[in-house]
């Protein structure tokens, strides 16, 4: 059955309360989805190993199973696992990461095998947000997630916003760090040979060159 309300928890957005964080973790950790701040716009997430929840997504979002999710990472050294990585693509990361792009790389064996697409590949981000941080850090292994709703505007920059899109949904909880810029990531597609920008977004393009 639907859940009829979703849990607003406010959270300090430069220095995240630890007994907050560890709420979070814990509704990640049993199945649920939350949603969380970025250093772009809201996003909605899953535990990556909580199948049900990843599932869930999907089914919020209505998204295209051919579509990767993207993989909420705390940091550039612990990518290379679930992505390949050549050596131009990683220095450029190494100049934008933490910060506002999201890269399609080369999928790993150990990257959840989500899309139905026949190319293997897995987005990667990378946020410079403390709170994107410290959930991934208090759970132990990255985020999966996307973007907290299709809708362009002032619903994916405020937390009351879609706590309201989400009051009918088993969403279950909204982390409240106050209003985002509202402007999604750069999506950099580095799958082949050379990089190509799907979409232009909060990131400069001129870091990527």
């Amino acid at each position: 059955m639907a859940r009829q309300r979703v849990q607003i928890l406010e959270i300090h957005p430069e220095h995240p309360e630890p007994h907050r964080v560890r709420q979070a973790v814990a509704r990640l950790e049993s199945g649920q989805n939350v949603v969380y701040p970025t250093d772009t716009i809201y996003g909605l997430a899953a535990a990556m190993d909580r199948r049900e929840a990843v599932e869930r997504l999907y089914q919020l979002r209505q998204l295209d199973r051919t579509k990767p999710l993207s993989l909420v990472c705390a940091d550039l050294s612990s990518v290379s696992r679930y992505a390949v990585i050549d050596n131009e693509c990683f220095r450029v990361m190494k100049r934008v990461l933490p910060g506002p792009f999201t890269f399609i790389l080369r999928a790993t064996k150990e990257a959840p095998r989500l899309s139905q697409s026949k190319r293997r590949t897995i987005g990667i981000r990378v946020p410079a947000h403390p709170v994107a941080q410290a959930l991934v850090e208090g759970l132990g292994q990255p985020l999966l997630s996307t973007s907290g709703l299709g809708d362009p505007g002032d619903k994916v920059s405020d937390p009351i916003r879609l706590a309201e899109a989400y009051i009918h949904t088993e969403v279950d909880l909204v982390l409240d760090a106050g209003l985002l810029k509202g402007i999604p990531s750069t999506v950099v597609d580095w799958s082949g040979a050379h990089p190509e920008i799907l979409r232009e977004g909060a990131g400069d393009i001129a870091l990527l060159s």
